[in-house]
């Protein structure tokens, strides 16, 4: 897959998070969060959304970007949480938490995996290409 086409698609999904979790936190969190949540709480969670609002706006910046080490930053972070994502939502699955963690675990796991092998391509086509000169 393309570093290109793996960084849009997460900047497209961390948007509909962001979109979700700003606007609507207790649809995104159907099953988690309680219908009569405090304001506290759905103010707590939307402050996720700038986040991955944040999150969304650098990859969709970055889906273009030349080889760098700032682009192998970004990589790297993403496969990161991502990872860390898919690692949390298995052991919420194994500690209580709502079944539909298992959709967004396998999703994170996805775009992890996605992420680590789009950014061996690219790191193994620059070393071939700086190799070559």
């Amino acid at each position: 897959m393309k570093l290109k086409a793996v960084l849009t698609v997460s900047a497209i999904y961390m948007a509909v998070l962001a979109l979700g979790f700003m606007l609507a936190p207790q649809a995104i969190g159907i099953g988690a969060v309680p219908a009569a949540a405090s304001a506290a709480l759905i103010a707590y969670l939307r402050v996720f959304g700038s986040t991955f609002a944040g999150i969304a706006l650098m990859n969709w910046m970055a889906r273009d970007a030349e080889p760098s080490t700032a682009r192998n930053a970004i990589v790297m972070a993403n496969i990161v949480g991502f990872g860390l994502a898919a690692a949390l939502d298995i052991w919420g699955l194994f500690s209580g938490a709502r079944q539909l963690a298992l959709v967004f675990a396998v999703i994170h796991l996805l775009v992890t995996v996605a992420f680590i092998a789009a950014g061996w391509a690219r790191q193994t086509t620059a070393t071939a290409n700086a190799e070559s000169v």
